[in-house]
This record gives structure tokens, sequence and C-alpha cells, in this order.
């Protein structure tokens, strides 16, 4: 179910309902049904981006090969993005870092330490505010743009990927990506490892959920999320999944 094929199914119920309330006096209450069911997938559709309720997004490949891929949000981070870096190192694991626009002010070298060593890079809005999915499709489009441009001084290329805040869609966030020509990328792995404090149990959510053409979501923003890496690297790579890029697993560009 998308949002249009969703909108459209509602109307034809209210619509059957108002012609049984005119040549049978079946109640009007009965109108309150759909409102609430539509209500209802609005919501689940907007915070479950591997829906694609408003928008198609990439949130994992359908392969058979024990290929996965890994992505870091709301970076760059002065203390933990380097030893982010750094373990994907030592481990030759390739990585998308979805950067937040306003975190790239004093942390230009980090951006491009992530560059330099040949992971990707993606846009993650420039604010990341909690209210930002009330913004207009100009606020949106503001958002990218800004981004974008922070991102294009530093390394000198254009980004094509986009992951929302929160994982939350809407029609205005739909619109602005079109408009600006992303690609939206989700993930179905979420480690929680903002929420979760053991680095064992992010781990251990993590590997039970990881099979042929994931997408791993993490932060990089603690260090919980570093042991938490490693691990999950390491079962990666005892049980025969090797590590690449999101490009190379979902065959898209990540530069314009």
């Amino acid at each position: 179910m998308t949002f249009k094929s969703t909108r459209t199914s509602v109307l034809l119920i209210i619509s059957l309902i108002a012609l049984l309330h005119v040549f049978f006096g079946s109640s009007l209450v009965w109108l309150v049904l759909p409102a609430v069911v539509f209500l209802l997938l609005i919501a689940y559709g907007s915070i479950t981006i591997q829906a694609n309720f408003f928008t198609p997004a990439l949130c994992c490949a359908d392969i058979v090969d024990k290929y996965i891929a890994l992505s870091f949000d709301d970076g760059p981070n002065q203390q933990y993005t380097p030893e982010v870096l750094s373990t994907l190192a030592q481990y030759n694991a390739p990585a998308t870092f979805f950067v937040i626009g306003k975190n790239i002010l004093g942390n230009e070298s980090i951006l491009q330490q992530i560059d330099v060593a040949g992971h990707s890079i993606g846009n993650h809005s420039y604010s990341h505010s909690f209210f930002i999915d009330f913004k207009s499709v100009q606020g949106f489009k503001h958002e990218l743009q800004q981004t974008e441009d922070s991102v294009f001084n530093v390394i000198g290329k254009r980004m094509t990927l986009f992951r929302p805040p929160y994982g939350v869609t809407t029609p205005h966030l739909a619109q602005a990506a079109k408009a600006l020509n992303y690609t939206i990328v989700g993930w179905n792995i979420r480690s929680f490892d903002t929420t979760t404090k053991s680095a064992q149990a992010i781990a251990q959510r993590v590997q039970s959920q990881i099979k042929p053409g994931a997408i791993i979501l993490f932060h990089d923003t603690s260090v919980k999320t570093i042991q938490a890496l490693k691990q999950t690297l390491d079962f990666a790579k005892h049980n025969g999944y090797k590590v690449i890029s999101i490009e190379q697993l979902l065959k898209i560009n990540v530069y314009g």
C-alpha cells in the first residue's frame, strides 16, 4: 500500500458508505472506521521507511550471496567517527556515512578522512531537528541543499543519497528529494545503538537479523557502537559474510 492507493481506497469506502446512507438509511457513524484506519496507515507509513508508503526507499538488496553493507548516521563526530574509521580500516570494510550538515562545521578534516578512506557520504539533512517533519517542500529542499553544499565545499563531490532523519517520510520530504534527484536509502537492520545501553545487546540484535543483502544502521556517536561494530564485523567474517559498499550492494551511484 502506498499513500496514493490508500487514499483512493479510503475515498471509495467513504463514497460507498455515503451511498448506503442515501439509499438504505445506514448510519454515517461507519464513516469513522475508514477515517481511523487511514490515520493509522498514515502514521505507520510515515515511521516505517521500509513500507515505501510516501516514496520508494532502498532498504536492502534481494540477493543470495552473503554480501551486507554498513551505514552510519548523525556524524561527523569529532570523538567517535575517527574510531569508527579506524575499526573499519582494521577489517578492510567500507561504509556509507549519512552526515548532518550542521555537524560538518569544525569537523571538515573528519569528513575528508571519510572520503580519503574510500567510504561514501550521504545526506542526512542539515538540522536533524525533532520538528523537521513539519517542514514544507521548500523547507526540506533547503535542508538538503545546505548539507549538499557543505559536503561539496569540503570534498568537491555532490551527494545523491539521502536518508531521512529518524527514518520518517512525509509527502513534503518525498517531493523535495525527488525534485533534487536524491535516492532515498533506508535499512533493514536497525541496531538501536542510540537507545540500547549495552554494546553486547546491540551486537546480538544486529547479528540475529543478518542475512544476504542487509543494510545495517549504526550511529558514529558513542563508544558502545564501536564495540558493537567490532563484534558485528567479527561475526560477519566468521559466518562467511563480506561487507561491501551500499553503492555496490544496491548498484547505485553515490555522487552525481
